[in-house]
């Protein structure tokens, strides 16, 4: 349990190595202006969906194993029952609100699957006289839910296999057939080494995936810094990231991991380029949502990011004829020049 406060800062430490491309002094100069405040906030927004995924799919496994062997489920022994126990039903909820608007549609099966998990394993531990409350949470409410979502993503699941993605349809089929499953006790023999198992497994893959989610993560922000002199043309677009401004120099991590010094006085302009935002890699669709989408997405669109600047892909802009000079008219004054064939 120590361990976990360790966690972010361990992240966050990797990152930085990542992004300096393992060269030290790099590293340092990065630790020194990037703002921790930057930090933490790309730590939370990229990793906001591990928190509802650790509490309720632990405290479904806990929940699992103090029905199925109520014996060996031992606080002062077992760091799953522990924690189990010491989880409060608000924590639950909001753990559940959360996942609602962070994970991505073809998750919302799972979310389901857990959330009845949960109500039908309390509802047997906390009023085991009441039959028809536990016929209703234990199996009219899977059912009922299962029925629903096979209703909503029927058209998915053949769009899924056809365009090969067998586990987005596993993920679309599956989790409805085991509400109706994990909604009661396991068999008593094999629950404790089951539980025990699947709470290591899930202990060890999550922060493996999320370490691996905030790799990718940008920590800076994309910029393209015209360099060249006050009264000349631009001599060079620098494509990177923004260190810092200081008085006399603009500090820019490029795409190949060097730091450039630029003069001020030699910056011409700098443009912040658009986040295109990441690149979907599933193909599927249920009614117009796509399955790699949030409901925060549907609810807070992103802003729309239209053609690309030149300069954010490090070319120099090109001057139009609007900005190119006049040549001076050698007829009258006033009188226009025949137009050239290439022109028409």
């Amino acid at each position: 349990m120590t361990l976990l406060p360790a966690f972010p800062v361990l992240l966050l430490v990797l990152r930085l190595w990542r992004l300096s491309r393992q060269d030290m002094p790099t590293m340092l100069l990065l630790v020194q202006y990037v703002s921790p405040l930057g930090l933490l906030s790309a730590l939370l927004i990229a990793l906001v969906w591990a928190f509802p995924l650790v509490v309720l799919v632990l405290t479904v496994l806990g929940r699992l194993l103090q029905v199925s062997s109520p014996d060996r489920f031992d606080p002062e022994r077992s760091l799953l029952a522990y924690g189990t126990v010491r989880t409060p039903g608000w924590v639950l909820v909001a753990a559940i609100a959360l996942a609602a608007l962070t994970w991505q549609l073809r998750f919302l099966p799972l979310l389901v699957m857990l959330a009845l998990s949960l109500l039908a394993l309390r509802t047997r531990l906390r009023h085991p006289e009441r039959p028809r409350l536990l016929l209703l949470t234990a199996l009219v409410l899977p059912v009922l839910a299962a029925a629903a979502s096979y209703a909503w993503l029927a058209p998915a699941v053949p769009n899924a296999l056809g365009e090969g993605e067998l586990a987005t349809a596993l993920l679309l089929v599956v989790p409805p057939l085991g509400a109706l499953v994990l909604t009661g006790p396991l068999p008593r023999p094999v629950a404790p080494a089951l539980t025990r198992v699947l709470a290591y497994a899930v202990s060890a893959a999550v922060p493996l995936v999320m370490g691996a989610v905030f790799l990718r993560v940008p920590l800076l922000p994309a910029v393209a810094v015209e360099v060249g002199p006050e009264a000349g043309p631009v001599r060079e677009v620098v494509r990177g990231e923004a260190v810092t401004v200081t008085d006399r120099m603009t500090i820019v991590l490029d795409g190949q991991g060097e730091v450039r010094f630029l003069p001020n006085d030699q910056v011409r302009g700098q443009l912040l380029c658009p986040d295109r935002g990441r690149i979907p890699v599933s193909r599927v669709h249920v009614y117009g949502w796509h399955v790699e989408e949030t409901a925060l997405d549907w609810m807070i669109p992103r802003q729309p990011v239209g053609r690309a600047d030149p300069r954010c892909l490090g070319r120099a802009p090109v001057a139009g004829p609007a900005d190119a000079p006049v040549p001076p008219s050698s007829g009258p004054a006033g009188a226009s020049a025949p137009a050239s064939p290439g022109a028409r």
